[in-house]
């Protein structure tokens, strides 16, 4: 890849047109051309690339037949449900992981951070299968990992175990879900997930599904470990759903998550899974999104296309406005960066235009709209990957997967 790059003639988030300068990945200057290769970005609008920071490569079954939904009513009955099928899927791991990678980075998602199930059932099969999608798209992506225990820590024999192996195999994160309600131990289960982040001096994010008083008694729970361990800024927790409930006790607790600088991703769920994100932006919260699981055991739902999940982020807030709009393309795009890198600025306000400044990362997608606020509506196929400060493409022609819908032109 070259490391130098001139964009010239693009509209940074819909703006005035200017050109982009680029070299060795980061902005250099957003004004004069320099004496590199030259991209005609004729008049489009670009973006930070966008950041997938909420996702499950291992079960997704994108590009595949369509499956009905066979999943029992509650989220044991859903992991049940992946755990009696996912062998059925007709592809490996390795293979659908690398399709639903493949397309999201087509569609303009550089960075992505991704779950992958380690349990007593598939062991390490489902990590390396992530494993694999990742080193095969190491050029066009950066790629964190998450070691997943979906099924608890506590209920089966060896899983601790089972995590520590892929921890030292290459994952980058250990995760943990639902302390109280799935293992029903929640010392127990938070003592395994510390341990092991001080042991293989990684960084932590938690599935917390949980919501209400118990939800928002976890969080303290998880933050009590922040605080005593000094592991501020490196743990995220995953939908956060009590931040949702507007009880007494949620502005304290965003208060806490704040001042240890704990960030947080989520889905875009409606339906009471709404996250505060003005109150959010305002504490100075690292708020990102992501697919979560696609066309899998969970769920019908998703298409690796996080304009997309933008646009469902703004219309499940309910956001009409410009920078209402703009605020859920900036959490799909920039805002997740910040929860990948602590060091980039975070989105404190509506109405920020972040990825720009000198010393900026040179990730970008340049899109055909007339604005910010109109791409999320139209949601435009044809983009332009920047990675790195190189235009990249990726092949997403693989044998036995197609793109769902109107991406199936592309």
């Amino acid at each position: 890849m070259s490391n130098c790059l001139h964009i010239s003639n693009v509209r940074p988030w819909g703006g005035e047109p200017v050109d982009v300068v680029v070299e060795n990945g980061l902005v250099t200057d957003v004004a004069s051309p320099a004496d590199c290769p030259t991209l005609d970005g004729h008049g489009r609008i670009i973006l930070p690339a966008f950041s997938d920071v909420h996702l499950h490569l291992d079960s997704s079954c994108l590009g595949l037949p369509f499956r009905t939904f066979t999943g029992e009513p509650g989220r044991w009955g859903r992991i049940m449900n992946d755990r009696e099928n996912w062998r059925s899927a007709g592809r490996s791991v390795a293979d659908r992981a690398s399709f639903t990678l493949a397309v999201a980075v087509a569609n303009g998602a550089t960075r992505i951070r991704t779950h992958a199930q380690v349990d007593a059932d598939s062991k390490l099969e489902k990590f390396e299968g992530v494993l694999a999608a990742r080193e095969r798209y190491a050029d066009v992506c950066d790629v964190q990992i998450v070691a997943f225990p979906q099924v608890g820590i506590l209920l089966e024999p060896g899983v601790v175990d089972l995590l520590d192996a892929s921890l030292r195999a290459g994952a980058d994160l250990i995760g943990g879900i639902d302390p109280c309600e799935i293992d029903r131990d929640p010392v127990r289960h938070l003592d395994a997930v510390f341990g092991l982040a001080e042991k293989h001096q990684v960084d932590v994010d938690i599935h917390l599904h949980e919501a209400g008083e118990l939800g928002l008694f976890t969080t303290a729970l998880i933050l009590e470990r922040v605080e005593a361990l000094g592991m501020q800024g490196r743990v995220t927790i995953s939908h956060a759903r009590a931040l949702c409930s507007g009880l007494p006790g949620v502005g304290a607790t965003i208060d806490r998550i704040a001042a240890n600088d704990v960030a947080i991703t989520h889905a875009a769920g409606g339906g009471g899974w709404e996250l505060p994100l003005a109150q959010l932006a305002a504490a100075g919260v690292r708020v990102g999104v992501g697919m979560d699981g696609q066309r899998d055991y969970w769920s019908p739902y998703g298409n690796s296309d996080m304009l997309d999940r933008a646009w469902q982020l703004a219309f499940t807030q309910g956001y009409r406005s410009d920078p209402e709009v703009e605020h859920a393309l900036a959490v799909a795009t920039w805002g997740g960066a910040s929860v990948l890198d602590r060091n980039l600025l975070r989105l404190r306000e509506f109405g920020a235009h972040p990825g720009f400044a000198v010393g900026d990362p040179a990730e970008f997608v340049l899109l055909d709209s007339v604005s910010p606020t109109a791409a999320v509506m139209d949601r435009p196929a044809e983009r332009t990957v920047i990675h790195r400060g190189a235009v990249i493409s990726v092949d997403t022609d693989i044998a036995g997967f197609e793109i769902p819908g109107r991406w199936s032109n592309r």
